[in-house]
């Protein structure tokens, strides 16, 4: 099949890198090499170096074209904002064919480093060796998607099918100086659990280094690291992942530049109000390959800024906010993930996916599995939530009942959004990337195309906040079974259910006078 990538790729200039040595002899005698085509002076700055695809988390995996300038400064950058030197030992498990697991390879050759490699299927039998790795080499550095700490706290301690040798390994985390955090978003609770799991160990909570990159900026945006504080701040419940400049002064402009802007306008945005983030930097790759004039990449690659002529900015398609005086970024989800609520009719909130998601599985967190959750609206008035369900999970009907109330009590409960259906699948049921992301917009299709392999439906009736209609299916037939979610008047009336927000869209009954709304931001 002769697909537009496939040409793009025959139209390239291959280098047989193992006759570079040889065409190099060539070139010094009378041109040889060259005329036999093996000949390579290396990259110039404005040259493509690098093809890197974006994760696909949210529509279809874009090539990204990187230029060997872009690259290098994407590599200083980095390597200045988590002063890594030659004396520093990275430990790290992530991919090499993903962009993180890629930088971090250049940055070791850019800054002299040492790294150690683990691979990533190795981790995921058992993630304990990760730690073991930053004991054995005293890494002073180790990269990781923030799904890695709970992952560690649920999987990494022993189970007793560890050897002997395994059993009596030593852990010793007091090397570390950046625990580098990446995926966001980036919770402060599993942050905390974890530094406090293993602060006997030696891991020092200053070490945490939440950050933040994008494929369209050749990876590395930013890092709210300092490596002198024993706590960062929190924000709508995540840690933040960059500090910006108090003041931007005319001609004084930061190399990598983040700004916060109103996504229809381009306009800045006030500190404490949520909008897109944009970045100017000269890491900012070229353009979508094969695309680089056309609409997808001037939209992406050559945003504007009013009063700010002349510099481009990439549109990262991520929401996030400005907050405190030292003006910490926190990055708070995909625009296209977003789940807009009503308000008693009176307007909408945007309630971030992910929110809805883990309120969802901390509901049951012994029959859910972890970042196998997916929240989103499938019509202008309801919101349905889809998790897996844990291997060996029990298969009667009232456990899964219970399960699915659960949930919808929590996402009311937790974030104020009344959740319309609730979907139980099998484990490995739901469509994520290659680096492990969600895919809620296809998760979202294969669902209303009756797609995914559906273990369990509970739907709530839209005017009835006490019963719901739930299907079990099991051996390709389906029994109907009730199922109650009653919200007492008594609790209500305590001031239980404060803080909530009724929706338009929402099934609960009790009475507008008796709650007090949320405002959007």
């Amino acid at each position: 099949m002769n697909s537009p990538a496939s040409s793009a790729l025959k139209s390239l200039r291959w280098v047989p890198v193992c006759q570079l040595e040889e065409s190099r002899r060539a070139d010094d005698d009378d041109d040889e090499g060259r005329t036999r085509g093996y000949s390579y002076t290396g990259c110039g700055p404005g040259e493509t170096y690098l093809i890197q695809y974006t994760s696909g988390a949210t529509g279809p995996a874009k090539p990204v074209a990187v230029t060997a300038g872009s690259a290098a400064h994407n590599a200083r950058a980095a390597r200045a904002a988590y002063a890594v030197h030659p004396g520093s030992v990275v430990a790290s498990w992530l991919p090499q064919y993903h962009d993180c697991g890629l930088m971090f390879l250049l940055l070791t050759v850019a800054a002299g480093v040492t790294c150690v490699l683990a691979s990533p299927a190795a981790f995921l039998r058992r993630p304990r060796l990760w730690l073991e790795l930053v004991a054995e080499f005293r890494a002073t550095c180790t990269p990781v998607p923030s799904f890695a700490l709970p992952l560690v706290l649920r999987r990494g301690r022993f189970t007793g099918s560890e050897s002997e040798e395994e059993m009596t390994r030593p852990v010793q985390l007091g090397s570390l100086r950046n625990l580098i955090l990446i995926n966001e978003p980036i919770y402060e609770s599993s942050v905390d659990e974890f530094v406090k799991e293993f602060a006997s160990a030696g891991l020092d909570a200053s070490a945490i280094s939440p950050s933040y990159g994008l494929a369209e900026n050749c990876t590395f945006v930013s890092t709210a690291w300092r490596g002198t504080e024993p706590r960062l701040p929190s924000n709508k419940k995540l840690l933040p992942s960059a500090r910006l400049p108090a003041l931007l002064v005319p001609g004084e402009e930061p190399e990598i530049e983040i700004v916060v802007v109103d996504g229809r306008t381009g306009e800045p945005v006030a500190d404490g109000v949520e909008g897109e983030i944009w970045i100017s930097s000269p890491s900012n790759a070229s353009g979508y390959l094969r695309n680089t004039t056309a609409a997808a990449s001037r939209d992406a690659f050559c945003a504007s800024v009013p009063g700010r002529p002349g510099t481009s900015f990439v549109r990262t398609g991520d929401c996030g906010v400005v907050s405190g005086p030292e003006r910490y970024l926190y990055v708070l989800g995909r625009t296209a993930d977003a789940i807009a609520v009503t308000i008693n009719d009176d307007g909408q909130r945007r309630v971030h996916a992910h929110y809805v998601e883990t309120a969802a599985f901390e509901s049951s967190p012994e029959y859910l599995r972890g970042g196998c959750v997916a929240a989103f609206a499938t019509s202008p008035s309801s919101v349905a939530v889809v998790a897996e369900l844990r291997k060996g999970t029990g298969d009667g009907a009232d456990l899964r009942k219970n399960i699915c109330d659960g949930v919808r009590r929590a996402v009311w409960k937790e974030e104020g959004v009344s959740v319309g259906s609730v979907v139980l699948v099998e484990s490995g049921g739901l469509p994520k990337t290659t680096s492990g992301k969600l895919r809620r917009g296809l998760a979202r299709e294969k669902l209303l195309a009756g797609e995914l392999p559906k273990v369990f439906v509970a739907d709530y009736a839209e005017n009835n906040a006490d019963v719901s209609t739930s299907t079990w299916l099991r051996d390709g037939s389906k029994d109907k079974c009730r199922t109650s979610w009653v919200v007492p008047e008594a609790a209500a009336a305590s001031g239980e259910l404060g803080g909530m927000v009724v929706m338009t869209s929402g099934n609960a009954t009790i009475s507008h006078s008796r709650l007090r709304l949320q405002s959007s931001l």
